[in-house]
């Protein structure tokens, strides 16, 4: 069974800030720290206490310079960085790294809905897609993943006309 959209409705409640604008970046393998390290992050031994303590923090301290905030928790057996209102999961320069002996998914969607879906292994980059134009897509393996993307209910055809 494949989630679809309708399984993470929860979110909204939660946190509608996140339904906004994010990145969620997974690394099989790795623990948080070492996902830090790999990252180059400057941890000042901050530690927060969940989702909403982050959101905040990183809406407060935003000051439209290049300080990110990142949570990052274990999350069987894959680390797990959030990014609210965040980008680094979609660039090249930070998931090649991210992904050397190991595998590294991304997904970011900002406030103008614009999203972007990443998957790396070993430093390669599989596949990339937007979800709503899932028909073009690119990597070293852009139709590998065509079934699960078709089951999650993504359009992988062609765009259609009229």
């Amino acid at each position: 069974m494949n989630a679809t959209a309708a399984d993470y409705g929860w979110l909204d409640g939660h946190c509608p800030e996140l339904t906004e604008a994010y990145c969620l970046t997974l690394v099989r393998g790795l623990a948080p720290e070492e996902l830090l390290t790999r990252l180059g992050a400057d941890d000042r031994g901050v530690r927060m206490k969940g989702t909403r303590e982050l959101v905040d923090a990183a809406h407060n301290a935003w000051d439209g310079g290049d300080t990110q905030f990142v949570g990052v928790v274990e999350a069987n057996g894959w680390a797990l960085m959030l990014e609210p209102n965040g980008y680094l999961g979609t660039l090249d320069e930070v998931l090649q790294p991210l992904s050397r002996g190991t595998v590294t998914v991304s997904h970011f969607r900002n406030v103008n809905a614009v999203d972007h879906f990443n998957w790396f292994v070993d430093g390669t980059l599989r596949l990339h897609f937007e979800p709503l134009f899932a028909y073009a897509r690119d990597g070293a393996d852009p139709e590998g993943s065509v079934e699960e993307m078709r089951a999650s209910g993504l359009d992988v055809g062609p765009p259609r006309s009229g």
